[in-house]
């Protein structure tokens, strides 16, 4: 077998690997689910961050509950906001604070009672990542974390 065979047979196999984690973990899952889908009812929005392709991640998310996930269900949007977009508001909070803060200084002043974070990080190190899950434990807003290994 070639290298390349070898390698895409790893990748499959991870990938197997990665559906049975999930089939394993629906009963969180739904779990978690249930959460949201309360905080919703009561008032509640989503906030997305994530770095570089999680930031694309954290967009593209927030775009598919604002918009719809399915073209055929017509649904009511849901709120959800990337706190990864505006670009102009984290710039201003790196340069006169910290890149840490890019995320936990948003977070400070629009989350609110009965919303959801979702942090999504490839390494699960990124410090402003780390810092905005803190800042959302200080503000008790549900947070959700994604990270890679």
């Amino acid at each position: 077998m070639s290298k390349v065979e070898i390698e895409l047979q790893n990748q499959l196999q991870k990938n197997i690997d990665a559906h049975k984690d999930l089939l394993n973990q629906s009963k969180n899952i739904v779990d978690v689910i249930k959460i949201i889908q309360k905080k919703l009812k009561k008032g509640g929005k989503l906030l997305f961050c994530g770095n570089g392709g999680s930031a694309a991640d954290a967009q593209h998310l927030a775009a598919e509950f604002l918009i719809r996930l399915d073209p055929k269900i017509n649904r009511r949007p849901l709120p959800a906001i990337s706190l990864a977009t505006d670009i102009s508001t984290i710039l201003a909070c790196g340069n006169d604070f910290s890149f840490t803060n890019v995320f936990s200084r948003n977070l400070e002043a629009l989350g609110k009672k009965n919303d959801i974070l979702i942090a999504i990080s490839t390494s699960g190190k990124s410090k402003n990542i780390l810092e905005v899950l803190k800042t959302a434990k200080k503000k008790k807003i549900y947070s959700i974390g994604f990270y890679g290994n």
